[in-house]
């Protein structure tokens, strides 16, 4: 086979403008300031930058009112101070849903009720014994009032609860909480159908490990990756491994069948001395890369069917937020509402159709380098192999697209019409876009164990050519107009439509 470098080049910039159907993201909105819009104000901006889902940490009447009939769903939050009260007492924790959840839904799109925040960290403390209970007695109001099964209950875990997270395939609870608390919330979420909200953070884990973790491997920027020695699976980002770990700590107690949810998740644009790597060209990467990452379908490699469902923390820089400067500023908007960094939030975002904020004044320019956020249009779409895949696995997907998958590989047979260019990850784009035009490109027919990702920009003709003075001149300027076809070397791409 020919040598991936060249088309490896060529597919990053590809892969870089590729977006499909994954998970969701949404906005954690936190309040703690006092120079913030109104909620109908914020509702406005939420609905402007196709904001679907955003979670709060109380149950703010003025919030969940102004949130009425906006299409946004919205996680409400039980705060930790409530926690005993409601475990205590069934009567008072029916009283809460009454007047913070019955009262607003179905108006207000509630689907989920946070039973605390963080609760469940690093050490116990007396209010940790509260959080099961609680979960139960506030279960038992919504089945009184017939809402269980539109309604979740769940608690926002630290990571910092892992006794060990890594390499992510040794993941494990710290041992003093797992029979005191992590089985029966486990127990729980089993029983009621509910799924785990974990708190990830990979700024913190740089923040204390600079010299030890790479940038680029925590912002989702182009990096070698880390191979996990327990699994011999490759991350690419430190978030991935965080949730992995998390994973496998459930795995290690039996509860492989349980989802997750990152209930909160960001980088802060300024901080401290001493908080490495706090800086607006950093968060702006690492969220603007996570949106992407999280929009553009696959999960984590140790479970890549499941996709990614993140609350970016957080809305607004929050200035009366105590601790280190980091704390006010993991805000992608300033209280004016004009954004602190620019990165689409939405599926439309990325394709470059967002409406821009009330006013863009004062905003640092995007990320568009191969590690960070690009537009792309919409439209047709491809199926296409990842460079950065294993040679194994690729083989692997081009075996099963030719053979038990049914694809056309004729074409990149020898004196194909389509052998050349002659390299694995070429071919292997062939074969994965027929299976997945064959499939009527619906939805998880174009992954492939993880090697394959969905490209709205056809490959274009002009970057096979050896005689092409490539530049990026070129690349950005090339003309993307294949009709009903996407030219690849001499060979045509079906597109199906």
């Amino acid at each position: 086979m020919a040598s991936l470098s060249f088309f490896s080049f060529l597919i990053l910039f590809l892969s870089a403008i590729a977006v499909s159907d994954g998970g969701s993201v949404g906005i954690n909105y936190g309040r703690v300031a006092d120079n913030l819009p109104p909620p109908d104000k914020v509702v406005q901006l939420l609905k402007s930058q196709g904001v679907a889902k955003v979670k709060i940490f109380d149950s703010d009447s003025a919030v969940l009112t102004a949130l009425a009939n906006s299409g946004i769903s919205v996680v409400v939050c039980l705060p930790n101070e409530q926690l005993a009260s409601v475990a205590k007492d069934q009567s008072f924790s029916d009283g809460w849903v009454q007047a913070n959840i019955a009262k607003y839904y179905p108006a207000t799109k509630i689907e989920a009720i946070a039973i605390g925040n963080e609760v469940i960290a690093e050490n116990i403390t007396d209010t940790t014994k509260f959080v099961v209970p609680a979960m139960k007695t506030i279960q038992a109001s919504l089945v009184k009032l017939k809402l269980d099964s539109n309604i979740k209950v769940s608690s926002p875990v630290a990571i910092s609860c892992l006794g060990n997270s890594y390499p992510a395939s040794a993941g494990s609870f710290k041992t003093d909480q797992v029979q005191s608390t992590i089985i029966p919330m486990l127990d729980f979420l089993r029983e009621t159908g509910s799924y785990l909200m974990v708190n990830v953070y990979p700024f913190f884990a740089y923040k204390d490990n600079s010299k030890t973790i790479s940038l680029d491997y925590s912002l989702f920027k182009d990096n070698p990756g880390v191979v996990d020695s327990g699994n011999g699976l490759r991350y690419k980002s430190l978030f991935e491994a965080q949730v992995d770990a998390v994973y496998a700590a459930m795995s290690a107690l039996t509860y492989d069948d349980l989802k997750l949810v990152v209930t909160e998740t960001g980088w802060p644009s300024a901080g401290d001395a001493a908080e490495v790597g706090a800086s607006q060209e950093n968060a702006a990467a690492y969220n603007g890369n996570l949106v992407r990452r999280v929009l553009t379908g696959n999960g984590t490699p140790l479970r890549p069917n499941d996709p990614l469902n993140v609350y970016i923390f957080a809305l607004f820089n929050e200035n009366q937020k105590p601790g280190p400067t980091s704390e006010r500023n993991y805000g992608l908007f300033y209280p004016n509402e004009q954004r602190v960094y620019n990165i689409p939030l939405s599926q439309k975002g990325l394709n470059g159709n967002q409406s821009p904020p009330a006013s863009n004044v004062n905003q640092t320019a995007p990320v568009n380098n191969w590690g960070g956020v690009s537009k792309a249009t919409s439209g047709q779409t491809w199926c296409m192999a990842s460079p950065n895949a294993e040679a194994e696995e690729l083989q692997e997907g081009l075996d099963y697209a030719c053979g038990e998958g049914g694809a056309d590989c004729g074409p990149i047979q020898p004196n194909g019409a389509c052998y050349n260019p002659n390299s694995l990850v070429a071919h292997a784009s062939y074969a994965y876009n027929s299976y997945y035009q064959k499939k009527a490109r619906v939805s998880g027919s174009c992954f492939f164990s993880g090697t394959a990702y969905v490209s709205t920009q056809p490959p274009c003709t002009y970057f096979f050519y050896p005689f092409i003075l490539f530049t990026f001149k070129l690349i950005h300027s090339c003309s993307f107009s294949c009709l009903g076809f996407a030219a690849f070397g001499n060979c045509q791409f079906p597109t199906g439509y």
